[in-house]
């Protein structure tokens, strides 16, 4: 048994190379399927975010080098140029690298509460392709309780800190009053729904939300008092928008250079702050050529997010111990599966044993013998069958110079805490 996370993210990639490495949400049960077929992995589930892309597998023995393969394949990019970007975490580290992720330790924004949700879609998905088994199962709820009781126990969640928190503060840097403001929002998801919320509590009365399907962005819509459009209607909602965050799952630019001229125009080039959070981006890295135009990509968060992360900081070491916690239990536990696993196994073969010495006493009895014969001979026999096994391994030990494992048999007999005629004082 080997837990591997394997994936790369926003601390060693680039957006360039995270998004051609992301996963859509339509490629998932069949990508999880292909990783068992094509690799060692007997349990897989994928976390495919704007910021990372892992995999978390149980394998039998480690196998990276394998799924490090599949992955490029699978992307069509050249092993080398995908393990520039790639870590490899193995069993403990790769059970405190979940663990971490899921608390929002190892997140952009420390803290960040989205990316629990996110790996608890993981998991659903891995069990809608039948990829989760008991191993990578009882992971998943230790990491889901971990990350709870971070969350519960500690200040890391505390103040308004996320992605979208940032480009909302960004917005309020560029437009002295944000209330004044028309936001056209691109996408009807999670992140934008995060926007969308803070972008009301800032006093933003106007608020457009595009999106594939109108149900979707109606209901958004309706939370926030905003209007629903259909991203064919962005070229018309383009002049009248000061604020455009974009979040989406496309694999190719929503939004183009052209439209964005022909809007700056109308708007006698009025200024238009961008926001791009999507991976693939959703606008085109053009746009930012243009004057008058602020366009800013998740990468460009970072120092935004710094200034908000102060109050947190101090909360991350108790998660960090939290999380450790979490990992020595949680392996503890796993381990002890694996005593039972060997206990039932030693249990079943002493009761074949006892059940065949017991038969041969009661022959012994149906042919004469007495019940004082009878006993001896099943207390002998059975004395002689149980240490046969132990006696040979014993030996061969000894023969091997194998010391440790003299000591170890040693200590699972406990011939160091006395016997009968001399029990421990």
């Amino acid at each position: 048994m080997a837990f591997l996370a394997l994936g790369i993210n926003h601390k060693t990639a680039s957006v360039d190379v995270r998004e051609r490495v992301a996963f859509t949400p339509e490629q998932l049960v069949d990508a999880l399927q292909q990783l068992c077929r094509h690799t060692d992995s007997r349990e897989a589930a994928i976390l495919s975010t704007c910021n990372r892309s892992e995999l978390y597998l149980e394998q039998e023995s480690p196998a990276a080098e394998a799924v490090l393969r599949w992955l490029a394949d699978y992307h069509q990019l050249s092993v080398e140029e995908l393990q520039a970007s790639a870590y490899v975490h193995q069993d403990d580290d790769a059970v405190r690298h979940m663990m971490r992720v899921a608390s929002g330790l190892d997140s952009l924004v420390l803290g960040e509460p989205q990316i629990l949700g996110q790996m608890k879609s993981a998991y659903a998905v891995a069990r809608e392709a039948g990829t989760v088994g008991p191993l990578l199962g009882r992971l998943f709820q230790a990491t889901f309780n971990a990350a709870k009781q971070v969350r519960t126990d500690t200040a890391i969640g505390e103040n308004p800190v996320s992605v979208a928190f940032a480009a909302v503060s960004l917005a309020r840097q560029i437009f002295s009053d944000l209330q004044r403001s028309q936001a056209l929002l691109i996408g009807a998801g999670e992140t934008i729904t995060l926007v969308a919320r803070h972008l009301h509590e800032q006093g933003v009365k106007r608020i457009v939300v595009a999106n594939r399907t109108l149900e979707r962005a109606c209901l958004l819509a309706e939370e926030f008092g905003a209007r629903a459009v259909l991203l064919s209607d962005i070229p018309q909602e383009l002049a009248g928008s000061d604020i455009v965050i974009s979040s989406t799952a496309s694999q190719l630019p929503i939004l183009g250079k052209g439209a964005v001229e022909s809007a700056l125009k109308l708007r006698k080039h009025k200024p238009i702050f961008m926001v791009d959070i999507a991976v693939p981006r959703d606008i085109e890295p053009e746009v930012g050529e243009l004057e008058d135009v602020y366009l800013y990509s998740v990468d460009d968060l970072h120092e935004v997010v710094a200034e908000n992360l102060k109050s947190r900081q101090g909360a991350a070491q108790a998660a960090e111990d939290m999380v450790a916690a979490g990992v020595g239990d949680f392996m503890g536990r796993l381990r002890g599966l694996a005593a039972v696993d060997v206990l039932r196994a030693y249990r079943q073969q002493a009761e074949r044993l006892r059940d065949d010495e017991l038969q041969k006493a009661q022959r012994a009895l149906a042919n004469g013998a007495t019940a004082e014969q009878a006993l001896a001979l099943l207390a002998r026999g059975l004395t002689n069958k149980l240490l046969h096994a132990p006696s040979v391994q014993l030996k061969k030990f000894s023969a091997e110079g194998r010391v440790e494992a003299l000591a170890t048999a040693q200590e699972l007999f406990a011939l160091n805490e006395g016997s009968p005629d001399n029990p421990p004082q």
